[in-house]
């Protein structure tokens, strides 16, 4: 297939000497010894080999995919003529110093940068890393194959539509963006022109991780995203066959996770039928297993129905609702108005009605957001039924978001702090030869000063905790839903425990304090701990680790117990406190820990469990006073590692919240008393 566009870059510049040695680089993150194939790199390779005028004047090195010794990363390229890098947050600072190191060790080598990290006003950037020769903006296929064909005649590339550079006299250029391309199918498949075989065959140890696109493009402009900014809002497809052959490729090649980079999955009709054969194909062979997607925004009833046919498949753990704020003024600031609230309160009930776990994204410290602000959304979030998980993410500021402008940062008194990147769950990997990579994060604002951000912060890791972790919702939902108690109210009782009264939870409050004001300094986002796994634990689940370490269960237990009933009673008299009581023990019984010796039972004078799981499924429900026995039963699935539940448990059980066993309650009849 040919387009007038891909034959204008075909313009053939370079005498029919040897060829030309092409490196290309897009280091991504690696979890669990798994790592993402290189699709950003792999589609510039296939464009050129596709449309270049002679594509054997091309030969391409193995791609960098991963993390390495720089050493290493500059051995592997340096006999490379031209280097392109693919750069984001998660890779720019060591793609800055390999190509440093690259220059230095051979002048002549041309270095090419290209991502979401280029800034697109980049004269600053460029001139503070001359080792970059030039750098490319937005969509790269077409580009980038021009500057191969035109490599012998470099005078030419000033003109190069969506380039900037600084010139050998000092001056910058920095032209006009390419035009995007709207008939994506233009751009050959990596995986079906068999970009990737050379680097699987070499590497047959890796478990891979593909990156798929079915379109590109956002409509909406978000002000903390580059995503809409960077591709002009037109959302342009891939046709739907190359896609049910790409997904025929990842089945083939038994690749289990899968990661959409749409920004809207969901936004156009046929996406429901790319996720039904997604389904079709996972139940025929087993692959993938997973299908990460971004939920489309204001599109109810297609964001329902492919989401709903991913998870009856099996291919997600959750369905993310990213509502980052339910404050109007904050989501005005953001630029997030236009997207409907309501589509995702909606989305929410259906799919608890459902038995389908979803989990909210608030972000804290958006412009406008003040800590009564957010508190209010969480509880009208739990008030609307979330009781799996929310995910509360630190802001951080992306170059090319609108919010990276000075002038907005100074608009809204945003207070940033330089902060290492850190992976959730991740492990600290420590090479002789590395730099880490830096995010600016948002630490107060205008409207949330240093002290209400840190309190924030702890209100967030508290409420995830007590609720979303499953150690206290039970008391909490029935506490709320008999006396009408809010959940605001009792999650800020925990952060207001007396320290001579309730130790146990004050020192859980202090350690949040404490990593509250370590962030604020520019410390880790996440807590790392070399007994629990070497990994970096989000602080509630760190929390919920140590406590179980250090066999401190049954003090916080009768601590909370204890803090609740008084909270209780000044606040409602609705609310026997004997069923306070009954909630705590149920609960404490049914939180999975390792090392459990029999199984337990629970009798209760209510129907305690039935009012939970209706609740958290959406039903009305009303308590009912019942004689009734909950079995745990906690020594089918026993486990005597602890390690082992830390991971299995805690960490993997995070986006579904399964920290709990799996009870059955038994109504005592007089049939039964004797039984029990």
């Amino acid at each position: 297939m040919s387009t007038p566009h891909a034959e204008e870059a075909t313009v053939q510049t370079m005498p029919p000497t040897k060829p030309l040695v092409v490196g290309l680089v897009q280091i991504n993150n690696s979890f669990s010894g798994q790592n993402y194939l290189p699709y950003s790199v792999a589609l510039l390779q296939t464009y050129v080999k596709k449309f270049a005028a002679r594509p054997e004047l091309y030969r391409f090195l193995p791609s960098l995919y991963k993390r390495v010794r720089i050493a290493d990363a500059v051995e592997a390229l340096k006999d490379a003529d031209i280097v392109g890098f693919s750069t984001y947050v998660w890779n720019g600072r060591i793609s800055l110093e390999i190509a440093r190191r690259l220059k230095a060790l051979k002048p002549g080598i041309v270095i090419i940068f290209g991502g979401p990290h280029v800034p697109d006003q980049p004269e600053a950037f460029m001139r503070a890393n001359r080792q970059i020769d030039l750098a490319v903006h937005n969509e790269g296929e077409r580009t980038f194959l021009k500057l191969l064909e035109t490599f012998h005649d470099r005078s030419t590339w000033e003109a190069i539509p969506g380039v900037s550079m600084v010139k050998a006299d000092g001056s910058f250029v920095r032209t006009k963006n390419l035009d995007r391309v709207r008939d994506l199918d233009e751009i050959p498949s990596p995986f079906l022109e068999g970009a990737f075989d050379e680097i699987m065959a070499a590497n047959q140890t890796e478990s891979w991780i593909g990156l798929w696109e079915t379109n590109r493009g956002c409509p909406f402009r978000c002000t903390f995203c580059d995503w809409g900014s960077a591709t002009a809002g037109k959302v342009t497809k891939f046709g739907e066959e190359r896609l049910y052959r790409e997904v025929d490729w990842f089945a083939e090649k038994k690749i289990e996770y899968i990661f959409c980079c749409d920004a809207n999955f969901g936004i156009q009709k046929r996406d429901v039928d790319i996720a039904n054969y997604v389904a079709d194909v996972k139940q025929t062979t087993g692959y993938p297993v997973a299908l990460s997607v971004q939920n489309t925004k204001n599109a109810t009833e297609r964001a329902y129905e492919t989401q709903k046919i991913l998870s009856d498949a099996g291919l997600n753990k959750g369905v993310a609702l990213s509502m980052q704020s339910v404050d109007m003024p904050t989501l005005e600031a953001i630029k997030r108005d236009n997207i409907s609230l309501g589509t995702y309160m909606e989305l929410q009930r259906r799919f608890t009605r459902d038995k389908v776990e979803t989990y909210s994204d608030l972000i804290l410290g958006l412009p406008g957001e003040t800590y009564e602000s957010f508190v209010r959304g969480v509880d009208l979030l739990m008030e609307n039924g979330q009781h799996n998980r929310i995910q509360f993410n630190n802001l951080s500021i992306l170059p090319n978001a609108e919010m990276g402008d000075p002038a907005y940062q100074a608009k809204y008194g945003m207070v940033t702090v330089e902060s290492k990147i850190i992976n959730i769950h991740g492990e600290r990997i420590e090479l002789d030869d590395d730099v880490p990579e830096v995010q600016d994060l948002v630490i107060a604002t205008a409207a949330t000063p240093l002290d209400d951000w840190r309190r924030t912060r702890i209100f967030c890791w508290m409420t995830a905790l007590l609720h979303f972790d499953k150690l206290f919702q039970i008391p909490l939902i029935l506490a709320h839903g008999i006396s009408g108690i809010s959940y605001r109210d009792m999650i800020e009782a925990f952060m207001a425990a007396d320290a001579k009264r309730f130790p146990t939870i004050a020192q859980i409050n202090a350690f949040f304090e404490s990593e509250a004001r370590s962030i604020q300094q520019g410390g880790s986002e996440y807590v790392f701990s070399k007994e629990y796994l070497n990994i970096f634990w989000p602080a509630d689940e760190y929390i919920f680790v140590k406590l179980t370490a250090e066999g401190r269960f049954d003090a916080f237990y009768k601590e909370a117990g204890e803090l609740l009933s008084e909270t209780v009673r000044a606040r409602s008299d609705g609310l026997p406190i004997e069923i306070v009581e009954e909630a705590v023990r149920l609960n404490h019984a049914l939180v999975h820990q390792p090392f459990a010796k029999g199984d337990v039972t629970v009798k209760l004078s209510y129907d305690l469990l039935d009012y939970w799981n209706k609740v958290r499924g959406g039903e009305p429900a009303l308590l009912r006073k019942a004689p009734i026995v909950v079995e745990v039963d906690r020594t089918s699935r026993p486990y005597d590692d602890f390690q082992k539940w830390c991971r299995e448990i805690v960490w993997w059980g995070n986006k579904k919240g399964a920290y709990l066993y799996s009870p059955r309650a038994v109504e005592i009849t007089p049939e039964l008393a004797g039984h029990y």
